[in-house]
């Protein structure tokens, strides 16, 4: 990564129905200083998805010239399919004083946290196993080994929550949303990040030393 980068990278993950997407979603909508990091895959796209605003789809070929090129902050094996992150893309945004939304699992995380150790991680919970399998059922699209396939998945995926700096449960999606935007705020307010924004006006009302 780049020396003197301003903005911050804010790791969010969750088990496959915590409601992760639709929050990210009303986050961005409210703050126009976050921005999305969009990823690659190996997947096909879905229904109504578009390269380059959804994911940026690639075969198993380019993604594996990717990762030789080192062009990756992560990358990890999914379902079988392959994700990972632009190493390039997350630094630019940064430069330029973007806090960037990275949606991943608990393997990428690790990754990022590695490569990037300021970085923010946040782990969104569902209230309960059987909200989830109920969100799960919701959708309508899978049958009851999928089901069970994915609530297997979710339970690994929760397993490693501890890991990360905090924990939103997604009861009320009003109060995540709000629990969301205090993380970030509370972010932009440490010592750190006011002073490299407010560098000139920190140093005339303390002449020029904040050490104390």
């Amino acid at each position: 990564m780049q020396s003197g980068t301003t903005g911050t990278l804010y790791i969010v993950s969750a088990a496959s129905g915590a409601g992760k997407t639709s929050l990210l979603r009303a986050l961005m909508e409210r703050d126009p200083r976050l921005c999305f990091s969009v990823s690659h895959t190996t997947r096909q796209p879905r229904p109504g998805e578009r390269d380059g605003r959804d994911y940026h789809f690639v075969d198993e070929q380019g993604f594996r010239r990717l990762i030789d090129a080192d062009a990756f902050l992560e990358h990890a094996h999914v379902f079988d399919r392959r994700y990972g992150t632009s190493w390039a893309a997350v630094d630019d945004d940064l430069a330029a004083g973007r806090d960037v939304l990275v949606e991943i699992d608990w393997q990428g995380a690790r990754q990022i946290r590695e490569r990037l150790p300021d970085c923010v991680s946040v782990f969104v919970l569902p209230p309960s196993r059987d909200v989830l399998e109920s969100r799960l059922r919701g959708r309508g699209q899978d049958s009851d080994a999928v089901i069970a396939a994915r609530m297997a998945e979710a339970v690994s995926e929760m397993s490693h929550c501890r890991e990360y700096d905090y924990l939103v449960w997604n009861d009320d999606f009003a109060v995540a949303l709000a629990d969301l935007e205090a993380i970030i705020r509370a972010r932009r307010l440490a010592t750190d990040q006011q002073a490299r924004a407010h560098a000139a006006a920190l140093a005339q009302l303390t002449g020029g030393d904040a050490a104390g």
